[in-house]
């Protein structure tokens, strides 16, 4: 994994001019696709690397960047700068030319922080829910009229895009926690989801954790919105010393106070009073925890000046964001769904979901773990959420991502903490899992695909599996391990 450089001054102004010709390494990913597009718009010739095909990669070579698939230090070209995803190994070939050949090297939020500049800027971080706010957020100053720059961690689904150039001073962005990167920023508004303890690994332990984020939040220039019903943001808030603070969540404190939440399959209404005034609110999203996405949006855009009403009509027309619970097909009468949850808050969120949207059928997940340590640390958390949310769990094997394998940590150690087995089957082959999935599942059910890794891949064997019975093939899954990008 390589880190953000924490130690790189914040730009004082708009200063990515002098990048040059910028490569991008790992550029198919979300956040990178994005970051590229945003540079392209800036004037900068734009190339990349990827190590596989996507149609994400196909939409950037429509706009005429050039992407090569494969990673080799000739890719470079005559590049200037180098921008990295922190998902990468040191020994990538291309990094390790970069360095030798002393190029400007960036990681991708050292590269966004050099996009963003001295522009107003909502950042939005938390554990859990930020792309979603951050989406909603966009999406709502769009229908206001509004034109910000942006770049989410996901494609916001109303826009088709996860990163645009605006013509107004304003920027929204998702900051990153997980490498520390979010510290690169200094918001004028910061808005904060909630906070848990998923990425202890780059802190250290959860003082330094929580020392982070009162170090992001208090460097916010005009407010922090945040989460009344959170402790671990109650404890940062308590430490910070800011111009303003607005907090919103279900907790009678809250100065956005979200109540009489009702959740369907066509979205969720819910009630929400504002300085002793109540109003009504509907999302067009699933999930009743989208009522509490959509009230930390509201407040940024309480704080940016936009009236309640219209704010809360802006956000109706918000759709959702790509790999937050999205739909992918149905075969037979059984529906599949994606979902980015990797953390046992998320997976419950996502099932809660898929149980207000499934009516009498069921719900069948298959849950890649994600990073050793995750799964080594968490096991026993992700079983009991699942065996309680699902009425049946296939696990595959762990998506390692950055991490190098832990001895004995594999699939098989979510599966093994279930308290029934039969509400359980290890499948670390693809096709196997396909095909389980298609033994079990009936008309009226419901399959979701959950983890931030590449699970998603599985869709189009579960689709076969589905509507042709075990052992359709479909494009052969990465079956198990971890790829280095």
């Amino acid at each position: 994994m390589i880190p953000p450089d924490l130690d790189r001054p914040l730009p004082d102004t708009a200063g990515a001019e002098h990048l040059g010709a910028v490569h991008l390494v790992g550029i198919g990913g979300s956040g990178m696709s994005g970051l590229a597009r945003m540079f392209l718009a800036a004037g900068h010739r734009v190339s990349g690397s990827d190590r596989s095909d996507s149609a994400t990669i196909a939409a950037l070579r429509e706009l005429g960047i050039p992407v090569t698939i494969g990673h080799d230090a000739a890719n470079l070209g005559d590049a200037d700068t180098v921008v990295v995803t922190g998902a990468l190994w040191e020994d990538n070939p291309e990094y390790r030319a970069a360095r030798e050949r002393g190029l400007t090297v960036l990681h991708r939020a050292n590269a966004l922080a050099a996009l963003v500049g001295d522009e107003r800027l909502v950042a939005v971080a938390g554990a859990h829910g930020k792309t979603t706010s951050t989406g909603m957020v966009v999406s709502a100053l769009v229908a206001l009229g509004a034109d910000p720059s942006f770049v989410n961690g996901g494609v916001i689904a109303g826009l088709r895009v996860s990163a645009r150039p605006g013509r107004d001073p304003l920027f929204v962005i998702e900051a990153d926690e997980s490498d520390r990167s979010f510290l690169l920023f200094r918001p004028t508004i910061a808005l904060l989801t909630n906070i848990d303890d998923d990425h202890l690994e780059s802190y250290g332990g959860p003082t330094a954790f929580e020392d982070a984020f009162v170090e992001f939040a208090g460097r916010s220039r005009e407010a922090v919105v945040a989460s009344a019903d959170d402790p671990a943001v109650a404890a940062v808030l308590a430490r910070l010393a800011v111009p303003r603070i607005r907090t919103f969540g279900l907790s009678e404190h809250a100065d956005l106070r979200v109540h009489d939440v009702d959740a369907s399959p066509d979205g969720v209404a819910f009630r929400i009073t504002i300085d002793g005034a109540t109003h009504a609110a509907r999302l067009a999203v699933a999930g009743p925890h989208n009522a509490l996405n959509a009230a930390g949006a509201l407040g940024v855009l309480l704080e940016l000046g936009y009236p309640v009403e219209e704010s809360l009509r802006a956000l109706e027309g918000f759709t959702g964001t790509g790999r937050r619970f999205e739909p992918h097909g149905e075969a037979h009468g059984v529906r599949v769904f994606d979902d980015y949850a990797h953390h046992p808050a998320e997976v419950e969120a996502a099932l809660r979901t898929a149980r207000s949207v499934v009516g009498a059928g069921r719900v069948i997940a298959v849950h890649q773990p994600h990073l050793y340590s995750r799964t080594q640390r968490l096991a026993g958390e992700f079983a009991e959420v699942y065996e309680r949310l699902a009425d049946h769990t296939v696990v595959l094997d762990v998506y390692g991502a950055r991490e190098d394998p832990i001895p004995g940590v594999t699939g098989a150690l979510v599966a093994e903490r279930f308290a029934d087995p039969e509400h359980v089957a290890y499948r670390p082959d693809w096709q196997e899992a396909a095909d389980h999935v298609a033994e079990v599942a009936r008309p009226g059910d419901l399959v979701m695909t959950l983890s931030c890794g590449d699970v998603y891949r599985i869709i189009p064997q579960l689709l076969d599996a589905l509507e042709h019975g075990p052992g359709a093939e479909a494009g052969a899954g990465p079956g198990t391990g971890a790829a280095r990008s």
